[in-house]
């Protein structure tokens, strides 16, 4: 093996290498023709499910590619070509749509299954870059993805072509979300368990604090009374109710630092006479976001939760967020 090269050297390897897959993307805008509307209609039209297929580094793309259908409202997944005629063909119905990726359009594996595909009239969509090639002469639609030269230095290892290939393949992704009306509470649905996904899921039932541990008290209890249940219950403030458990206004850290600059007597003054009126609310089923939202345009940590007559069915504090992710 040679020596190594230069700090300098390996910087220009680096540019010359990122400038080939620029321009290996960049070709690909003029080759968005008719031949990619018709792989958008049959994916869209596609009843089951979108089977990807590729060998050895045009599998690893694949398999990205069908992750990336299924988390954005089209159900695929990948199947591995060589293992496809060793029993997993199985997988693959006469309402799937299969997706392969062959930049040499002459993979033996994927050239192997062709006829069965033919035979159950599964419509094929080829990415490869030999429109000539066998492959392409099977497939229902062909996708030029063919690049002019592979970054590797021997011209060898697929370096382009398959990031060419991952490009052509989130074109059709983004594509078919358009198409599908697909939307942001959509790809929540798919990614439960992401920042996003709390985001538009969690809601504010989800997190509230409930029955005893709601901090709420009477308008004529004194305000020594209501700063023990505030107290107790941790939140930062607690919801004044009327007889039936109606919000008739809020009592905050912030309102108790104006008592105390009022010189309000602590053990005599009422809630009624402390308390903020009505108060910020938010009701039960309410996104969680919609939470945060309230709390940071009015620079509050707390809010009461109060369904459509009024009545407190809940609280939580900006801790609650916290620790559900949505903040």
């Amino acid at each position: 093996m040679s020596q190594h090269r230069p700090a300098a050297d390996v910087r220009q390897l680096a540019r010359r290498v990122l400038d080939i897959e620029a321009k290996a993307i960049t070709a690909l805008i003029g080759r968005i023709d008719g031949s990619f509307e018709q792989a958008c209609a049959l994916l869209l039209a596609c009843k089951g499910r979108v089977v990807v297929t590729g060998m050895g580094k045009s599998g690893h793309i694949g398999s990205k590619i069908a992750a990336t259908l299924a988390s954005t409202g089209t159900p695929a997944f990948f199947v591995h070509p060589g293992e496809a005629s060793h029993g997993d063909l199985g997988m693959i119905t006469k309402a799937d749509v299969v997706l392969a990726i062959s930049n040499s359009g002459e993979t033996a594996e994927v050239v192997t299954i062709l006829p069965l595909l033919k035979r159950l009239g599964v419509p094929l969509v080829l990415l490869t870059g030999a429109r000539d090639s066998t492959l392409a002469g099977g497939a229902a639609v062909v996708l030029d993805v063919g690049v002019a030269e592979e970054a590797c230095p021997l011209n060898l290892a697929p370096t382009a072509s398959t990031t060419a290939a991952l490009a052509m393949g989130d074109a059709l992704a983004v594509a078919l979300i358009e198409s599908r009306g697909f939307t942001r509470e959509d790809f929540a649905l798919s990614h439960p368990g992401g920042r996003l996904g709390r985001r538009l899921l969690l809601r504010v039932a989800d997190v509230m604090h409930t029955g005893e541990a709601i901090p709420r008290i009477g308008p004529d209890a004194t305000l020594s009374a209501g700063l023990l249940e505030m107290t107790r219950k941790n939140l930062g403030m607690i919801a004044v109710v009327d007889g039936t458990g109606r919000l008739l206004g809020v009592f905050t850290d912030g309102d108790l630092r104006r008592a105390v600059d009022g010189e309000v007597d602590i053990h005599h003054a009422p809630m009624r006479a402390v308390m903020t009126s009505g108060g910020r609310t938010i009701g039960p089923a309410a996104l969680a976001a919609e939470a945060v939202h309230l709390m940071e345009r009015f620079k509050i940590t707390a809010l009461p939760v109060v369904d459509d007559e009024g009545m407190v069915v809940g609280a939580l504090n900006v801790h609650n967020l916290l620790r559900a992710g949505v903040m």
